[in-house]
């Protein structure tokens, strides 16, 4: 299909001009004023054209349970989402539904699903999100959560230790489980994408990580992972690995400019270097990030260390959220307090590029999507300038990343297909999910989760908090 978005206002070095978008075969065909028109032809006049931002790290089955986990450290939070994560690939499709919606109408064109696995229907749950992405055509890059260790691994040891039981699966049955994965819904062509993406070295063995990258070599597959989210991450790679876990990862090879991770909180200068010198993606997830207590990655270091940095909203149980647009806004302006010298903090400009382009070159797809580049897919983001939230008339990219913008989603276009006209998505019926999402819920605020009690003491011991109370 060829279209033209005619009279639209793009970012340029000394500013913004008024262009003609044309978009042929799928991909952005040209550039410049007053082209000569296509058959489809989009009225781009008082609307901002930006390329598609990516949700760089995000789970979609958490949708279930937003709002309702209490105030908790990861460590306990996770074992309060495991009692009660979903164990029906229907709810699976749903919340992949809705995050893709979530997404979209915050400016991503791209989402990368972490995703929680049904044990036992481990294929049937990868095929639910599958499906779910497809039919809204969001391009879609889903990394199994995967692990071959109990979840108490995930704690340092501390004076006391702590026995942990085997795993549901071995790694040897894991590493299949992903093959078959591979061949069976790696379709980039179509829009989805598996990426090898253990949990992280917290619930993981070498022997997983390295499967990992044997897999990705042979089927050139991207990796992801969590890194040092918490204090007591980097405590455990310490008791684990006697180094710092990016030392060890990169060790064994697993960092490459193919690998992305997630938070990298309590990363010191060293890991930072290693980082940049690997190539490696960092995905901020700062919401998350804040809402767990797991403290401020060093995101102002990383980008003078010339680490490439792109953006997630992490699941909606830990955030509790898929607003694209507030990630952004949050891991941008956090860091003021970081650091005082203000040169270094980073500006809206550079934050639309961090969330295009950052979020496509950690998924290697730099060369693919990311800019408004002429020979690049059209992934493509119209927004609304006539909106209330992004008026009055100042800096349309300052008014979009600094303020808080609501409905100015006007059109989404993924591989040159509109999947939002209007302020609509076209794919699906929205509000059949939104039905679907109320009726299979009820309103609930007390819960009592088992994990949480039988590790929580643990926990408080080894970060040397008080016992009692």
């Amino acid at each position: 299909m060829s279209f033209t978005i005619q009279n639209a206002l793009i970012p340029v070095e000394s500013g913004y001009e008024t262009a003609d978008v044309q978009v042929a075969n799928n991909c952005i065909s040209a550039i410049a004023p007053n082209l000569a028109p296509t058959v489809i032809a989009i009225d781009g006049k008082n609307k901002l054209l930006l390329p598609g931002f990516v949700n760089a790290h995000t789970h979609s089955s958490e949708m279930w349970q937003r709002g309702i986990i209490p105030p908790l450290p990861l460590e306990l939070w996770i074992g309060e989402l495991y009692d009660f994560t979903p164990l029906d690939p229907e709810q699976v499709y749903l919340s992949a539904l809705g995050t893709a919606v979530e997404t979209l109408l915050s400016g991503g064109t791209s989402v990368v699903d972490h995703l929680v696995l049904i044990p036992g229907q481990e294929l049937e749950t990868i095929a639910a999100a599958v499906r779910a992405y497809q039919e809204i055509g969001i391009r879609a890059f889903i990394g199994p959560l995967i692990q071959d260790e109990s979840l108490t691994a995930g704690m340092p040891a501390g004076e006391s230790g702590i026995e942990h039981a085997a795993y549901i699966r071995s790694t040897n049955a894991t590493l299949e489980l992903m093959e078959a994965a591979i061949k069976q819904f790696h379709y980039p062509e179509k829009g989805v994408n598996i990426l090898l993406a253990p949990t992280g070295i917290q619930l993981c063995s070498d022997a997983l990580f390295e499967g990992c990258i044997d897999l990705g070599d042979r089927y050139n597959l991207c990796l992801h992972a969590h890194l040092l989210e918490t204090p007591a991450q980097k405590q455990l790679a310490r008791e684990k690995y006697g180094c710092s876990a990016v030392e060890h990862l990169q060790q064994i090879g697993y960092l490459s400019p193919r690998t992305s991770l997630a938070h990298c909180v309590w990363l010191d200068d060293a890991d930072i270097a290693i980082m940049a010198e690997t190539q490696s993606t960092v995905v901020h997830n700062p919401l998350s990030n804040l809402r767990l207590g797991s403290g401020i990655a060093p995101i102002l270091k990383y980008r003078q260390a010339g680490v490439n940095v792109s953006f997630g909203c992490d699941g909606a149980a830990s955030n509790d959220s898929q607003d694209l647009l507030e990630a952004i806004k949050m891991g941008s302006i956090l860091h003021n307090i970081t650091d005082l010298d203000y040169r270094h903090w980073i500006t809206p400009r550079q934050s639309v590029e961090m969330a295009s382009l950052g979020g496509a070159k950690g998924l290697n797809l730099g060369d693919e999507i990311g800019s408004l580049t002429v020979g690049k897919k059209a992934d493509l983001v119209l927004y609304d300038l006539t909106s209330l939230s992004l008026l009055p008339r100042t800096d349309p990219i300052g008014l979009l990343i600094l303020g808080r913008p609501t409905n100015t989603v006007d059109s989404v276009w993924v591989n040159g297909k509109q999947i939002v006209a209007e302020g609509k998505v076209k794919t699906i019926d929205v509000d059949g999910l939104r039905r679907q999402l109320f009726d299979r819920s009820e309103w609930s605020s007390k819960r009592q989760s088992p994990m949480v009690g039988e590790i929580e003491s643990h926990y408080r011991q080894v970060m040397k908090l008080p016992l009692g109370g």
